[in-house]
């Protein structure tokens, strides 16, 4: 009975495989939601209003990182808990695909979202004159949250990873 469940569990792991059909689907919404920012971006280039160009492209970088965010979450989660791709299979993958265990991927994930937050910082910060004074406050002290909250996992993970070992 025991290793019967244990056969159920460790098959179980194959159920996380629609997640990452999903968030594949979602990087390809992503990638059309990109291509209608180039092409309004192309448009605006075409009006001549530079500030708003600047705008679109800092929204092209963020829907880039978010779509990079993706492919790092669903390589990573399929490596971790679903099943090992071996190097002879995965020709061309980058180094780190395979290599980064599950404290290297909340590294990444909240890294990435700081560099997402900076962006929507400094498109703020372009379009300040819209903004309302609590608005940028707000803005302000969301990124200062991730950036703090960043800090604050790497600090322990390096710390649990010195620890003198018994």
């Amino acid at each position: 009975m025991k290793r019967l469940f244990e056969n159920y569990m460790f098959f179980s792991r194959w159920l996380l495989a629609p997640f990452l059909v999903m968030l594949t689907i979602g990087l390809m919404s992503l990638m059309f939601n990109a291509g209608m920012t180039t092409w309004h971006m192309m448009h605006t280039v075409l009006l001549g209003k530079k500030e708003e160009v600047v705008l679109e492209l800092l929204d092209l970088i963020d829907e880039t990182l978010t779509g990079a965010l993706v492919v790092i979450v669903a390589i990573s989660v399929y490596e971790n808990f679903v099943s090992t791709v071996h190097d002879k299979e995965a020709t061309g993958w980058p180094d780190w695909m395979g290599s980064i265990d599950f404290s290297q991927l909340k590294l990444k994930l909240l890294t990435t979202v700081v560099a997402i937050s900076a962006i929507k910082l400094l498109g703020a910060f372009m379009d300040v004159s819209e903004l309302a004074d609590r608005d940028l406050y707000f803005y302000i002290a969301i990124h200062m949250t991730f950036v703090a909250s960043s800090l604050a996992y790497a600090v322990s993970d390096w710390l649990s990873g010195h620890r003198p070992k018994h």
